[in-house]
């Protein structure tokens, strides 16, 4: 009798395919945000989470909830007002979870109770953060002692400011470590009532703050480059040049950019000293493009200056990161590739080293993908309010680049609209390429390839 392997063992392969399906990282990663949201809301929607002692909405809690996992910061209704000492306790537990990653600390718990990591929890972390399978257990390390060291330096800088600005010693430490941990997660989510607004002229909170954000949104991969290679910059990864690149870059011209437009407006810079101007356009040029940190209100400011907003948060950090957006990694490669196109190079290089195509068609994936969600998102929006088009684009693309900069908009939205800055968040906050990747049953691998044909383009 022939012998008939394909058959015979055709039972086992598909049972092997669906157990992968199953076990998809990417698909676990959504599953975990979604356990973790729901956990959140459920705290939320205790009597006592709210300073009144009612019950929140289910959607205000909902929204609180994915607002502070996806690091987002916005608000459905005020933060410092309307929840209680356990609603911020919450809430903080909600940033730090979805700051850290779900995956990530699903590794390090792993790491600390039996002193490895499984293959499933590193296929997890390594999806999370963009790291290299073999790097998981080195860089869930990374990740937090730098995150917990960043949290509490932020905290102690804030300390002593919070209590020479009339908070009590317990009150003053609570709201520097809830800052600390928010500005690092750039979650944008303040304890007091008028945020950073007061401290406009106060290096000592502002600086710390900045920094917290900006270190917060290069991203893990570069950090342990960084920590493990910090005295041979020449040996750092591709990754981590294009990422300080590119942040450096933004956080020098978008201070310039937006000084063009507010410097003489007296409803937010204008009337401050020169070196409160100075340090406001370095601070809005820093935090708010990530985090939703801000001195400036949406409405006191200029449309030229709103827009450069929406771009700022659009472009976002680095991969990996607290931060969303399409990450700086994503337009400096694009921009590489629309010099090579330009100067009509073969290939796309930078610092000495070539991209391959296939990253650029990810490029390409991640910004269309982007306009398209915000395209469809807008269009929901606009159906379910009457606000202008200019403020539904902003608190969308604010959602979905998980930044936390409103024009207001997010409180008065009906249960539509909520529900579709939610989802927003949460696509933003886990990437559309991940999204796509957990929806996705199959990957197609073709053995055949068809004719190779150019079209025209442009």
């Amino acid at each position: 009798m022939a012998r008939d392997p394909a058959g015979r063992f055709a039972h086992l392969r598909e049972a092997l395919r669906a157990r992968s399906r199953a076990f998809q990282p990417a698909r676990l990663a959504v599953t975990a945000f979604l356990a973790v949201i729901v956990l959140i809301t459920l705290a939320l929607c205790a009597p006592w989470a709210t300073r009144s002692g009612k019950p929140a909405s289910v959607i205000d809690a909902l929204f609180t909830a994915t607002s502070s996992v996806c690091v987002t910061g916005l608000e459905s209704v005020p933060t410092h007002s309307y929840w209680s000492s356990w609603g911020h306790v919450a809430m903080l537990a909600g940033i730090q979870v979805g700051g850290l990653g779900v995956m990530t600390i699903g590794a390090l718990f792993g790491l600390l109770v039996t002193r490895r990591i499984g293959l499933t929890q590193r296929l997890l972390a390594a999806s999370e953060t963009k790291g290299a399978l073999g790097q998981v257990g080195a860089l869930v390390r990374v990740v937090a002692a730098i995150s917990v060291s960043v949290e509490l330096i932020i905290a102690l800088f804030l300390f002593p400011r919070f209590l020479v600005a009339g908070d009590s010693t317990g009150r003053a430490a609570w709201h520097a470590l809830f800052y600390g941990v928010s500005a690092f997660n750039n979650a944008g989510l303040a304890p007091t009532s008028d945020g950073l607004a007061p401290f406009v002229s106060d290096v000592g909170v502002l600086l710390p703050v900045a920094v917290g954000v900006f270190i917060g949104a290069l991203g893990f991969p570069v950090l342990m480059n960084i920590s493990r290679r910090w005295s041979q910059p020449r040996s750092w990864t591709l990754h981590t040049k294009l990422t300080l690149t590119m942040a450096l870059v933004l956080a020098v011209i978008a201070p310039i950019v937006i000084g063009l437009f507010e410097w003489r407006n007296p409803a937010t810079l204008g009337d401050q000293p020169v070196p409160t101007r100075v340090l406001g356009l370095f601070f809005a040029g820093v935090a708010p493009k990530t985090s939703g940190f801000t001195l400036m209100e949406h409405a006191d400011v200029t449309a030229q200056t709103s827009l450069v907003q929406v771009a700022l948060m659009l472009v976002g950090g680095g991969s990996a990161s607290t931060a969303g957006g399409i990450k700086v990694t994503t337009l400096a490669v694009m921009l590489l590739a629309i010099r090579a196109e330009a100067r009509g190079d073969r290939d796309i290089e930078a610092f000495g080293r070539r991209i391959p195509p296939e990253v650029l068609r990810a490029a390409v994936g991640v910004v269309v993908a982007g306009i398209v969600i915000l395209f469809v998102a807008v269009l929901l929006l606009l159906t379910t309010t009457s606000a202008p088009m200019d403020q539904v684009i902003f608190e969308a693309a604010s959602a979905f680049a998980t930044c936390g900069l409103t024009t207001g908009l997010s409180a008065t939205l009906p249960v539509a609209g909520k529900l579709t800055l939610i989802a927003l968040m949460l696509i933003g906050r886990l990437g559309t390429m991940t999204l796509a990747a957990a929806l996705a049953l199959t990957s197609r691998r073709s053995v055949l390839r068809w004719p190779a044909e150019r079209p025209l383009v442009g």
